[in-house]
C-alpha cells in the first residue's frame, strides 16, 4: 500500500507526507510542470502540463489498496475502478455510495457554466479542513493496521 498524491492545487500535500512517514508507507506525489515538490519521505514524479497527464499517470501507477488524495471527482472515479481507496483534501472518502451524485453534480455546474452561467467558486480554505483531512486519513490508516479495513 502506498500514498499517492494529486498534488496540483492540494493544500495537505504535507500532512499526507507526514502521515505516511508516520507509518512507514511509500509516498507519492505527482504533479506538472507548475508546480515543484521536493518533500523528505516522498518521491516526486513531474509530468507535462498536459490535459489530464498527471491523472492519467497516477492511474497508471496505481495498485489495488493503494490510497489516493485527490479533489478531482473523474479520478477519483478511476480509482476506485482500480480498487484504490479515495480521499478528498477536505476528508471525504469518495465510495459507490457518493461518486455518481458527485460527477453529476459536476456535470451539471459545468453545462451551466458552458450556457454562460456563474457558480460561486470555493470558500476560503479553514484549518478545520485541515484538521478534519488529517483525521481522516489517519483513521483510514489505523483501520488499514488493525486489519478492519480490506477493499
Amino acid at each position: 500500500m502506498r500514498i499517492l498524491i494529486d498534488a496540483d492545487g492540494c493544500p495537505v500535500v504535507e500532512l499526507a507526507v507526514a502521515a505516511a512517514r508516520e507509518h512507514s508507507l511509500e509516498c507519492v506525489i505527482l504533479c506538472d510542470t507548475a508546480h515543484q515538490f521536493d518533500k523528505p519521505g516522498a518521491t516526486t514524479l513531474t509530468f507535462s502540463k498536459g490535459a489530464d497527464s498527471v491523472d492519467f499517470a497516477l492511474v497508471n501507477l496505481l495498485r489495488a489498496g493503494d490510497i489516493v488524495i485527490t479533489q478531482d471527482y473523474g479520478l477519483a472515479a478511476m480509482c476506485l475502478a482500480r480498487r484504490a481507496r479515495v480521499l478528498s483534501q477536505d476528508g471525504m472518502e469518495y465510495g459507490e455510495e457518493n461518486i455518481d451524485g458527485l460527477l453529476l453534480a459536476r456535470h451539471t455546474a459545468k453545462k451551466i457554466r458552458k450556457a454562460g452561467g456563474r457558480l460561486k467558486g470555493p470558500c476560503r480554505r479553514t484549518p478545520g479542513q485541515d484538521a478534519a483531512f488529517d483525521r481522516a486519513l489517519r483513521g483510514m490508516l489505523a483501520k488499514i493496521g488493525r486489519g478492519e479495513e480490506t477493499r
